[in-house]
């Protein structure tokens, strides 16, 4: 590559809809914070996701309409969502012990930063 050329990257909502092809059909579905929260918008047709956050809720359904949010209701992103029938909601604590304990399917763990080696922070002190 010469110094002159230019790489256009993914969009942040381009790379939600990639990883959202990617979880197979009935999967439980934890999303962190950051792009993680945007896999939500973009599930494939014919497809059923069970999201959970990881503030404590499983079974998070879309986000409610500008203006429609319960205050009370938010992921741990701090973004107004909203809860299918039969959700769940639990301590921070225990949605952490679910995910460690390999009682989802998935995690997709949001980044504050990313080396150009793939090394990955996600927590700061």
């Amino acid at each position: 590559m010469t110094k002159d050329e230019h790489i256009t990257g993914w969009s942040r909502e381009d790379m939600a809809k990639r990883l959202a092809q990617d979880i197979p059909d009935g999967a439980f579905v934890n999303l962190g914070i950051g792009i993680p929260e945007l896999v939500a918008r973009f599930v494939p047709e014919g497809r059923e996701f069970i999201y959970h956050t990881e503030n404590g809720l499983l079974g998070m359904g879309p986000s409610p309409e500008d203006g429609e949010g319960d205050p009370e209701l938010i992921n741990a992103g701090k973004r107004h969502v909203t809860a299918n029938p039969g959700a769940a909601y639990f301590h921070h604590a225990d949605s952490f012990a679910m995910i460690r304990g390999g009682h989802l399917d998935l995690s997709v763990l949001g980044a504050m930063q990313i080396a150009r080696n793939g090394d990955l922070a996600n927590w700061s002190t």
